[in-house]
């Protein structure tokens, strides 16, 4: 029997009416299909109706999304997003509840982009709100293109940790990444270490390092779009598909955290 991966969905306007919806991009399901192995279920973005409790008794792995829409300022303390900033509240007390006691389960957690950044503010960390802003920061946003090639192509080079655990998927100590965001980790969350660093300093790369937690990784681009071509990022699907099983299987905290070191 397959494994059952819960996958973030979004509060996203759709139709005539704009009429609310929950969903999750077809890449994440696509990649759950083929390279993790397991069986997708979109989990809402219902705020504080998620029981979080059900929901990891049933799930065996997780993988958090990206978004257009940002971490609202209100869970790291920042300060008031810009006008126009797109954000989704629901989403946010959604997701930062279920990291928190996923992470204290061991269940197995794959970050992507926006959940790079939600798996940060959850742990405690905090955010800058537009790296294009920042001194000595380059844009990171999304190339405004119609060619989808373009949009998600290779941006900027990433330095690699020497000996963790993004060296040993990707066996160099730098890789090319593609790079669609606005946010971008500020302060470090405690139990969070370093795996890759873009040019300009940002962090691209984590894993919590608690020996008695279970796999939980996270990246700033997104492997989902060019699993089928690029060998990392189908890496990044296997290896959590292992964990992911690992878990499935009975394995529990450390034991699926050093299955895979």
């Amino acid at each position: 029997m397959k494994p059952l991966v819960g996958i973030s969905c979004c509060t996203k306007q759709f139709g005539v009416f704009g009429m609310p919806n929950h969903a999750a991009s077809d890449t994440y399901v696509r990649a759950t299909d083929h390279v993790v192995g397991g069986v997708p279920v979109l989990m809402p973005a219902n705020g504080p109706m998620a029981d979080i409790e059900t929901l990891l008794d049933r799930i065996d792995g997780i993988i958090l999304t990206g978004s257009r829409s940002n971490v609202h300022p209100d869970f790291y303390d920042g300060p008031p997003h810009a006008e126009g900033t797109w954000e989704d509240p629901a989403r946010d007390q959604m997701t930062l509840p279920l990291i928190k006691a996923a992470v204290a389960r061991g269940v197995p957690l794959l970050a992507i982009c926006r959940g790079f950044q939600e798996l940060n503010v959850a742990l405690g960390g905090s955010l800058h709100q537009r790296l294009q802003d920042v001194p000595g920061k380059i844009d990171h946003s999304t190339p405004m293109q119609p060619s989808a090639l373009v949009r998600q192509g290779k941006a900027h080079s990433i330095r690699v940790t020497p000996g963790g655990w993004l060296h040993r998927l990707a066996g160099a100590t730098e890789i090319a990444v593609n790079s669609l965001h606005n946010q971008g980790i500020d302060r470090l969350a405690p139990g969070l270490v370093v795996e890759g660093i873009a040019p300009d300093g940002t962090i691209e790369a984590v894993r919590v390092v608690n020996p008695a937690t279970g796999y939980v990784v996270g990246v700033q681009w997104h492997p989902e779009y060019d699993w089928p071509t690029d060998t990392l990022s189908r890496g990044i699907f296997e290896e959590f598909g292992d964990m992911v099983r690992l878990y499935a299987s009975g394995a529990r905290f450390g034991t699926v955290a050093a299955a895979a070191d």
